[in-house]
């Protein structure tokens, strides 16, 4: 009798834990993750995307035009002209890393064909200045000081020379370059990123450059190092020296399309969103009218700063900014003072996040509320995690409750670029008066967007994603008080009220 009880007694302690075991299967099978959605290409690569992250890289444009007050030199120039003194590299990499730059590049060679660092390949160098006693090398002292700071370094060395003899010789000038290219991808340590441009006078002799060499040789010996030129292959010209990406600014273009030095500005502005090439702008401006060191001319102020931050950063770029240092080998202090003020407005603008404690919903959400994309990603500070609406829905959208009316007139939008660029269309509304009214409408959206507009009070956002290649996947949504900017605000976005 005991024993039959027993048995029944373990039967239903059995089937109860067998319960027990499906409920369990079926509640894991409930809350186990997604997959994320496929990718759309094309994606970026390790390297491309930390030049996105980067955001901001400061140029040093230094060499005999500095002292000759010229911006093209003609190769003439007597190298006893070029003597900095005072050149100290460590207060160009300090001032730029206090600005909030994470990589500076230095003009090792311009047109002129005047090296910075003692080539083997040539006498028209620093070993024939007085600086130093000829025994001076400036891209040793800027990479040492990059270093010694934790800043990237990166190079320019023009294509054209106006000073070397062998330059129109297709074989004889292209080795001569490879040769000086060796130089400097195996002395100088880690390369960030290698620029060459198209500069070149069209009445100077014809030359054909062996650029595939070129990036094949940077690329075996500095793998990490991104090449930029009107084609990439890794970051392009943005198509002006303003630092102004286009307001539709995609990642990607089709190469074959383009060729260095070619008319192609319109193209490399905004990119294309049809192309089969990950390559991102990069945003070129000098910080005074001149690139090379001039007295005559005066730095930019610290709100047309801010309005290139916008037009570049906040427009799926990277921001280029060139800080010429002067004939003593210093950058001067009027630009130090102007740069340190541009950073320290960059910090107040956007220390505050006002949508940091907002409570987010969507219309759609991949795997619903409780899955791994659901809408409250947008304000964590991971750009590997993000919001993604249902597969297949490209017309979504996030509200946002801040608790309380906020005062602000920037909003921030960043896309998980890793798995593409989607967003080809959307606007940004907020609730007044019991109605919604819109206060941006763009395109592209990319790495980041930055849009301005009126000063608004509410409490309620919505992003609204009118547009994409794809299921958009949003990794930011930030808002800011902006009371710096002296942009004209018509002119920079659109206004509409329903």
């Amino acid at each position: 009798m005991e024993r039959d009880s027993l048995s029944l007694c373990g039967r239903s302690g059995l089937l109860a834990l067998l319960l027990m075991s499906a409920t369990a299967v079926v509640v894991v099978s409930f809350t186990s993750p997604l997959p994320p959605p496929l990718p759309i290409m094309p994606l970026p690569s390790y390297r491309q995307l930390r030049f996105q992250r980067q955001e901001q890289i400061m140029f040093f444009h230094f060499g005999v035009n500095t002292f000759t007050g010229k911006e093209q030199g003609d190769g003439t120039e007597d190298p006893s002209i070029f003597n900095p003194e005072g050149l100290d590299a460590r207060q160009w990499v300090r001032e730029a890393k206090n600005a909030g730059f994470k990589v500076v590049i230095l003009t090792a060679k311009h047109a002129d064909g005047f090296c910075l660092w003692p080539s083997a390949y040539t006498n028209y160098s620093v070993k024939s200045s007085p600086w130093k006693n000829g025994t001076g090398d400036v891209v040793r002292e800027v990479s040492d000081a990059a270093r010694e700071e934790g800043l990237e370094f990166g190079l320019y060395m023009s294509p054209w020379d106006r000073h070397e003899p062998t330059y129109g010789d297709t074989l004889l000038y292209n080795d001569y370059y490879l040769g000086q290219l060796r130089e400097l991808l195996t002395m100088y340590g880690p390369i960030s990123q290698f620029f060459v441009d198209g500069n070149k006078d069209p009445s100077s002799k014809d030359m054909y450059y062996l650029f595939d060499a070129w990036f094949a040789l940077i690329h075996q010996m500095q793998p990490n190092a991104n090449i930029f030129s009107d084609d990439g292959p890794d970051v392009r010209w943005v198509g002006n020296e303003a630092g102004e990406a286009g307001t539709t600014s995609w990642s990607m273009m089709n190469r074959s399309m383009v060729t260095i030095g070619g008319p192609f500005e319109e193209y490399l502005n905004e990119g294309d969103p049809n192309g089969s090439d990950w390559v991102p702008p990069e945003c070129d401006v000098s910080i005074r009218p001149g690139w090379f060191w001039k007295e005559s001319q005066q730095p930019k102020t610290v709100n047309k700063l801010l309005d290139i931050y916008y037009k570049s950063v906040g427009r799926n770029c990277v921001m280029l900014l060139n800080a010429p240092p002067n004939q003593t080998g210093l950058l001067h202090g009027t630009d130090v003072a102007n740069l340190r003020d541009f950073r320290s407005v960059i910090d107040r603008i956007f220390a505050t996040n006002l949508a940091s404690k907002a409570r987010v919903s969507a219309s759609s959400t991949r795997g619903g509320d409780i899955s791994s994309f659901r809408p409250d990603q947008v304000l964590n500070d991971d750009l590997e995690a993000y919001w993604a609406s249902e597969e297949g829905l490209t017309t979504p959208f996030l509200t946002l409750d801040l608790g309380s009316n906020k005062t602000f007139n920037v909003v921030k939008l960043q896309e998980a670029v890793h798995l593409g660029q989607r967003v080809q269309l959307y606007h940004v509304d907020v609730m007044q008066d019991g109605r919604w009214k819109t206060v941006s409408v763009g395109t592209t959206i990319g790495y980041k967007k930055l849009d301005r507009f009126e000063k608004v009070h509410s409490q309620l956002v919505r992003i609204y994603i009118d547009g994409a290649r794809g299921t958009p996947l949003i990794s930011a949504v930030g808002l800011y008080l902006d009371t710096w900017s002296a942009l004209s605000l018509a002119a920079e976005s659109t206004q509409v009220s329903e």
